[in-house]
C-alpha cells in the first residue's frame, strides 16, 4: 500500500469515528446479524459493533440454537429473529450482513448466501477453508460488486500511520526482516498458524507486499508430518497437522520474513506479534486496535550494547503518549464498519479486504503445499486445494 493511501485511510477512519450523527444527510443501513452459538458465536464483537454506529440499525439476527439466538436478539435490540440465515436474508433483504461466527466451516456458504441476496459483509478471520472457497467467494462478490471486511482488525489501527511514515521516511533504513509468531501457547503449530498466523501474514503484507515464494516444514512430536498426523482441526478449521511450524517468505528485493510457531512449555502468548528489521533499526509491535509498538534507531539490533532507547509509538505519534482509549476492544471494529460503509458508497475497497483476506489464507496454506512438495512455492498457489488433503 502506497503511504499517502495509508494515511489518508486511516485518518477517514479517525474522522468518521468522532464524526456526530448524518442520519439526517445520509442514509441509513439496514444489518442483519448471523451468529451460531456453540459453533463460532457471534465472533470478536461483530455482532454488537453495530449498536455504536450511528447510521447503521440492526433489523434481524439468525442464529439455530434458540436460547442464543434470543440472547442476541436482546443484546442488539433486533425486532425479529431467524432460525435460518437464508430465510432471513430473504425476507429482510438487508444492506449489510456480519457473518460473525469464529468457526471457518460456515464461511463459504454464509458469504456465498449474502452474495446471492445483495449484501455486503463484515466477515469474522480467517477467511475460509481453502483458496477454492476464497475464489468462489471473491467471485460471486465481483459479480454483484459487493464489499467485503475482513476482521484483521490492527490493519486499521490509527497507530500505523506512524509506523508506515517512519518506514517511508527511512527511520528503519531499508527492511531486511520481518519476524512474526504465534500465540504458541495448547494452540501451537497449525492452529495457532491458522487462527493467529493469519493477522501476523496480513501484517507481513502490510508492510512488505505480496511475497514471491514460500519454504516451510511441518513437524509433529519432533517428526516430518505425514497423512497420518493430519487431523481434523478445532473449530471448523479443516484439515490440521504440525505442533511445530517454521516458514520463510521471500518479498521484494533483499526483504525476507519468517513465521514460526510450536507448542511452548514456557513463555506461551508472550511473543504473539511481528518485527520489523532495518538496516538503521528496528520496530516491534503486538496486534490490536491500539497495539504496543516500539521503534529503536539502532542498526546493530542490540540496543542494550549500544545504549540506544525504545520510543512508543501510538496513535499520537512517535514518543508521544497514547489519546485513544479502546473500551471492550470494539475500536478496531467500529473503525472496520464505518470502513465498510465508506468503501460501498465511494464504490472503493475497505482497507481489509477480501483479497487481502485471500491473500493472508494463501501464505498461511503455502506453509503446507511447501511442506508437501519438499520444496519453496511460488505465490500466488497453483493448488487451490487444502494441501494436506493431497498428501
Amino acid at each position: 500500500m502506497k503511504r499517502r493511501e495509508f494515511i489518508k485511510g486511516t485518518a477517514a477512519g479517525l474522522a468518521a469515528l468522532g464524526a456526530v450523527s448524518a442520519k439526517a444527510e445520509k442514509p441509513e443501513y439496514k444489518v442483519a446479524v448471523i451468529g451460531r452459538t456453540g459453533k463460532g458465536n457471534y465472533g470478536h464483537g461483530l455482532d454488537v459493533v453495530w449498536n455504536d454506529i450511528d447510521r447503521a440499525q440492526v433489523a434481524a439476527v439468525a442464529d439455530v440454537d434458540p436460547v442464543g439466538r434470543a440472547a442476541a436478539a436482546r443484546r442488539l435490540k433486533a425486532p425479529r429473529a431467524y432460525a435460518d440465515y437464508r430465510d432471513m436474508l430473504q425476507k429482510e433483504r438487508p444492506q449489510i450482513v456480519s457473518v460473525a461466527p469464529r468457526w471457518l466451516d460456515c464461511h463459504h456458504d454464509m458469504v456465498l448466501a449474502c452474495a446471492e441476496f445483495g449484501c455486503h459483509v463484515f466477515l469474522e478471520k480467517p477467511m475460509c477453508q481453502t483458496l477454492a472457497q476464497a475464489d468462489q467467494m471473491i467471485a460471486a462478490f465481483e459479480k454483484q460488486n459487493l464489499k467485503l471486511a475482513i476482521a484483521h482488525q490492527t490493519r486499521y489501527s490509527p497507530s500505523l500511520r506512524h509506523v508506515q511514515r517512519a518506514i517511508t521516511d527511512g527511520v528503519l533504513g531499508d527492511i531486511v526482516e520481518l519476524r512474526g509468531r504465534g500465540k504458541e501457547d495448547r494452540r501451537g503449530g497449525g492452529e495457532d498458524l491458522m487462527v493467529l498466523g493469519t493477522h501476523i501474514m496480513d501484517l507481513m503484507r502490510l508492510f512488505a507486499g505480496d511475497p514471491q515464494w514460500c519454504f516451510a516444514h511441518v513437524r509433529d512430536d519432533g517428526k516430518s508430518v505425514t497423512k497420518d498426523q493430519v487431523r481434523d482441526g478445532a473449530e471448523g478449521i479443516g484439515p490440521l497437522a504440525g505442533d511445530e511450524i517454521h516458514a520463510t517468505y521471500r518479498f521484494g528485493q533483499t526483504t525476507m520474513g519468517y513465521f514460526s510457531t510450536h507448542r511452548a512449555r514456557h513463555g506461551a502468548a508472550n511473543r504473539f506479534g511481528i518485527q520489523l528489521f532495518g538496516t538503521k533499526g528496528m520496530l516491534t509491535m503486538t496486534t490490536g486496535a491500539l497495539p504496543e509498538i516500539w521503534l529503536v534507531e539502532d542498526a546493530s539490533w542490540q540496543p542494550g550494547r549500544s545504549g540506544a532507547r525504545w520510543k512508543r509509538i501510538t496513535s499520537a505519534g512517535i514518543d508521544k503518549p497514547e489519546t485513544l482509549v479502546d473500551e471492550r476492544q470494539a475500536l478496531g471494529n467500529r473503525l472496520i464498519a464505518l470502513d465498510l460503509i465508506e468503501a460501498i458508497e465511494t464504490d472503493t475497497q475497505p482497507k481489509g479486504s477480501m483479497y487481502d483476506g485471500r491473500a493472508a489464507l494463501e501464505m498461511i496454506l503455502a506453509v503446507y503445499e511447501s511442506h508437501r512438495l519438499g520444496a519453496p512455492v511460488d505465490l500466488p498457489l497453483k493448488n487451490r486445494e487444502h494441501p494436506l488433503s493431497l498428501l
